[in-house]
């Protein structure tokens, strides 16, 4: 599996995967977000024009994952991971993760945020195992970017299911490998 930067060409599958990695969520009772449109081609094109836009790719180079980032008050934001159910469980998520993480820290970027549901095993007990920390309400690394983006997916209807925020520090390490040997798949 190799890592790069999204091209334009990529962006319909990026869609596909999305909408293939939102399926398991049904099993949940979680059908609007199985359901829920994935980002637009305009605004995956933003991302990819930004340098924000990272795939996964299988040896034919076709993306089996994807990860959207955005800078949000000095820390790279996870704004979406997702991986195609086919290559579920073998590491792609965390490598996508971990080559943010080396990035994000290159920048001088302090730290990986993201939000995440709660109680989906995929979710926030999948990136504890990967270093991230919750954050409640009172933690001072609950930035107030970060409870804008918290104010927006509740407004986009997110909030029906417990949402968290989460945060791994790069500070202290020399390329931002902190935190998370654990392993598991999204």
């Amino acid at each position: 599996m190799r890592i790069r930067a999204a091209v334009a060409a990529d962006l319909p599958l990026l869609q596909d995967i999305e909408r293939a990695a939102g399926e398991p969520f049904r099993s949940l009772g979680m059908a609007a977000i199985a359901d829920d449109h994935p980002p637009s081609l305009e605004t995956l094109e933003a991302y990819r024009r930004a340098g924000r836009a990272r795939v996964a790719v299988d040896a034919a180079d076709r993306p089996v994952a994807y990860l959207l980032t955005d800078p949000v008050d000095g820390a790279a934001h996870i704004e979406q991971v997702s991986v195609h159910p086919d290559a579920a469980r073998r590491g792609v998520g965390r490598a996508l993760i971990e080559h943010l993480a080396v990035t994000a820290g290159e920048e001088g970027l302090t730290a990986l945020t993201l939000t995440t549901f709660a109680e989906v095993p995929w979710n926030a007990p999948y990136y504890a195992r990967l270093g991230f920390r919750p954050l409640d309400d009172s933690d001072p690394a609950l930035t107030e970017g970060l409870r804008a983006i918290v104010r927006a997916e509740a407004a986009h209807g997110l909030a029906a299911w417990p949402r968290v925020c989460m945060r791994r520090d790069l500070t202290g390490t020399r390329q931002g490998l902190s935190g998370g040997s654990g392993s598991g798949g999204p």
